[in-house]
């Protein structure tokens, strides 16, 4: 539609796209490990497992925040097209955003210890599951406009797809929820909760849209 080239946009910088790689995959690591911590928590909360798993997310994101520090190092010493450096940082950061509110999520989590009944335990897994697949989709979207910028765009409907599955999710619970017999206060406390994880996903959405203008640029 755009006419957008396949060319990768660092050309053969290989030391920088293996970086970005990296950064990538701890963001798909780091859901992956959020998609497990929900139904642990909801199944074995008790057992150590879970705060296991919270100081697992915390790691990576330390590491995150190390290669961030290593790209922005990297990106000082590659001669790069106009404007690529500021929009290749402005958009690592907005993805260690989403790194984290997948942390943040965690210690609420952790801290808060909300009480889902079991009657909304398979939702609210499901919600996660989507959530996930949204930011899947999103470092698939990441990793086309750096290396294959043409396919940037049906990647980022895939995350459009996922935000509005999340969206529904999120509003069938939150109705379920609110629809129950639990007293006020631990209805508002769990459609916190609920709310906390869909905007994983509208967040998810507002950065695929951002590559998106960035690809374009790119292609004219």
């Amino acid at each position: 539609m755009f006419g957008l080239k396949s060319a990768s946009l660092f050309g053969d910088t290989k030391k920088l796209e293996r970086e970005i790689d990296e950064f990538v995959d701890i963001v798909s690591e780091v859901g992956l490990v959020f998609k497990s911590i929900v139904p642990t928590y909801l199944n074995h909360s008790a057992n150590g497992k879970f705060e296991e798993m919270v100081e697992k997310v915390k790691e990576m994101e330390s590491k995150a925040d190390k290669i961030t520090k290593d790209v922005e190092h990297t990106l000082y010493e590659e001669t790069l097209i106009p404007d690529a450096r500021s929009d290749v940082l402005r958009l690592l950061e907005h993805i260690d955003e989403l790194i984290g509110m997948y942390q943040g999520n965690c210690y609420h989590f952790s801290i808060q210890k909300p009480n889902f009944p079991k009657e909304f335990h398979e939702d609210l897994i499901e919600l996660t599951e989507t959530v996930v697949n949204c930011v899947e989709s999103l470092c698939l979207t990441v990793r086309s406009f750096f290396r294959d910028i043409k396919s940037v765009r049906d990647n980022a409907h895939k995350v459009t797809f996922y935000e509005k599955e999340s969206d529904i999710k999120f509003s069938s619970l939150a109705r379920r929820i609110f629809d129950s017999e639990l007293a006020l206060d631990q209805k508002m406390h769990l459609r916190y909760f609920v709310e906390k994880i869909d905007r994983i996903c509208d967040q998810a959405e507002d950065i695929a849209d951002e590559v998106q203008i960035y690809a374009i640029k790119r292609s004219v």
